[in-house]
């Protein structure tokens, strides 16, 4: 009797567990926090969903670059902070408008210690940090011996906030929308908490269904800076980024995150590579979402030691709106 219950009820199970509907939510919206980059529109990997929400993101990042050139010099070694708030609302069968606004903080920090001894022990480069004091301050950047920037260390301020649009244009899979937005300087350039004009953006974003339990997203853009208004004028470029990434849905509430972002340098050719050449940010992370509720986790490296923070540390909170 027990034998003849036991396959109905195994049967109900496996019917049960197929039956779920496997729900996405987007890549982890982790932007590049190197210094000189931030404030030019920096791009991050984004689903072509819309949705209404409120999101509160932290992360802390540790930066090093001393640099210089026939005309340039950069000298940077600091951590940075960033809290940034998201709000989006959609409009039915319209688009999507959203607001970002970081705050941001330039400090010593306190990981320096911990990457000495992780460089010493893998035997990675250290980029020349152990020839600084650990956990010192320096934010500087010149052009001809003329400083542009001078941030200092413990100062806080709000950076450039960010409005966009987003549009889906195809509703079945894949997703395909259209993302525009733009970037106001209300962040202190002579400090390095912006750029001193207002940003331009516009991107393509992709999602597709690899399986039930997988979904990959695709980002390509451009951005069009304005020009660094800081204690010199400095003109920007404009710069292509693409990004991809991978949502793995390992249980109903659990998903599994790895996404890498490119960008190119916003900087005019300074002969310095690790400022010239593209940034690249590799991502993994994690994220639980019980209900309307989600909160994530991740950790951002360096792999082309160019344009980018050493490694990052990101913590989210999300809550969707109805």
């Amino acid at each position: 009797m027990k034998r003849s219950c036991l396959l109905p009820a195994s049967v109900i199970a496996l019917l049960l567990i197929s039956s779920v509907a496997w729900a996405f939510e987007g890549p982890l919206q982790v932007r590049n926090r190197f210094p000189l980059f931030l404030h030019a529109d920096a791009p991050y990997l984004e689903s072509a969903s819309t949705g209404s929400s409120f999101s509160a993101g932290l992360s802390h990042a540790s930066v090093f670059m001393q640099k210089t050139s026939p005309d340039w010099s950069v000298n940077l070694d600091l951590e940075v902070s960033e809290l940034i708030l998201r709000y989006r609302k959609e409009i039915p069968d319209l688009f999507e408008l959203g607001i970002e606004i970081p705050l941001l903080s330039f400090n010593s920090g306190f990981m320096d210690s911990m990457l000495n001894s992780y460089h010493n022990t893998f035997g990675f480069p250290d980029y020349g940090r152990s020839s600084r004091p650990e956990n010192s301050f320096l934010y500087e950047l010149r052009k001809n011996g003329a400083l542009i920037i001078k941030g200092r260390g413990g100062d806080i301020g709000i950076g450039d906030i960010r409005i966009s649009a987003k549009k889906k244009l195809l509703l079945d899979d894949p997703v395909v929308g259209v993302k525009a937005e733009i970037e106001i300087p209300t962040g202190d350039a002579k400090k390095g908490f912006g750029n001193g004009s207002a940003d331009a953006g516009l991107s393509l974003l992709i999602d597709k269904r690899l399986s039930e339990r997988i979904m990959s997203y695709l980002n390509i853009g451009l951005v069009i800076p304005g020009g660094l208004k800081a204690e010199q004028k400095i003109r920007l470029r404009e710069f292509l980024h693409a990004s991809a990434g991978i949502e793995a849905a390992l249980w109903k509430d659990f998903s599994l995150l790895g996404q890498i972002t490119l960008q190119g340098s916003p900087f005019p050719k300074t002969e310095i590579g690790s400022l010239d050449r593209p940034a690249v940010l590799l991502t993994l992370g994690g994220r639980y979402t019980p209900g309307r509720h989600g909160i994530e986790f991740s950790l951002t490296e360096d792999p082309n030691t160019a344009g980018a923070p050493d490694v990052a540390f990101n913590l989210a909170y999300t809550i969707k709106l109805k």
